[in-house]
């Protein structure tokens, strides 16, 4: 049992029929495991306590029909109220309540509503008037409602114009990041072309080069040739007379060398037939 249940005793006493009193009781949170127990108990009080907030789990208590929460130090209900779909009756008077949660308009059963003696927004004031009676409760109750319908619906249209903006940025961030993509393959093509026609060139230059070079030794013997006989080059005499003419030196030599012994003798007989005269 917790410190709320026992300040209020036992729940099941105090059960009477469908309906659970624990007005009164000076509770200070709501002891949800305990009323979530009692499924039966589809009217509760829990006025004149001490309550300044309510727990996310009592809005698992959708079996309530008729909730009295007036007299306490309620400062805001929970963001998920209005799970609590089968809630005909509901007295909020003399709280702390600024605004109602937009869920609120998700109550459609809501029948009887009192928010007299909150420090309600000027707009939520107006619209829930002054509850002084049956009828004015049940007014509020049903202007309450539409006013939190029209609260939610302009809220979804923020939401849905929200996510339209991000939408719109993120179409935005893609178109731009493809065009950059875009860009780039383009600089890579560019770059990849100039390089390629760079290879080029410098092949092309280094066959010109080649073909210069090899051109170059013919041109320089032909001009040399040119400027020793100034008239058009020679062709040297076969291998085969060239040794004929040596062969014929050889014997006209031989010849000389005969002719100048023979010459030696016949002078030396001379001389040799004039002294013996």
């Amino acid at each position: 049992m917790t410190k709320a249940s026992s300040k209020g005793g036992n729940l099941r006493d105090k059960l009477d029929g469908n309906e659970l009193d624990l007005s009164l009781s000076d509770l200070n949170e709501v002891p949800v495991k305990e009323l979530a127990a009692l499924p039966k108990a589809t009217v509760l009080d829990l006025s004149c306590n001490k309550l300044t907030t309510l727990p996310s789990d009592f809005c698992g208590l959708t079996h309530l029909v008729k909730l009295d929460l007036s007299k306490n130090k309620l400062q805001q209900l929970p963001a998920d109220f209005g799970r609590l779909v089968n809630l005909q009756h509901l007295d909020l008077l003399n709280n702390r309540l600024v605004t109602l949660p937009v869920s609120f308009a998700q109550l459609k059963s809501l029948k009887w509503l009192d928010l007299k003696d909150n420090p309600l927004d000027p707009v939520l004031a107006k619209v829930a008037g002054d509850c002084l009676d049956e009828k004015q409760c049940k007014q509020c109750a049903s202007k309450v409602l539409q006013h939190m319908k029209a609260v939610q619906a302009d809220q979804e249209r923020e939401r849905q114009r929200r996510l339209e903006v991000e939408r719109e940025a993120e179409k935005k961030r893609e178109a731009k990041q493809r065009a950059k993509e875009a860009q780039e393959r383009e600089v890579r093509k560019r770059e990849k072309a100039e390089e390629k026609e760079r290879r080029r060139k410098e092949y092309d230059a280094l066959k010109a080069a080649k073909r210069e070079q090899e051109k170059k030794p013919k041109k320089e013997t032909n001009q040399a040739t040119k400027s020793k006989s100034g008239s058009r080059p020679r062709k040297p005499p076969p291998r085969k007379h060239t040794r004929s003419w040596a062969v014929l030196k050889l014997l006209l030599l031989l010849l000389l060398c005969v002719a100048a012994l023979e010459l030696g003798f016949l002078w030396n007989w001379v001389l040799l037939d004039t002294t013996s005269f």
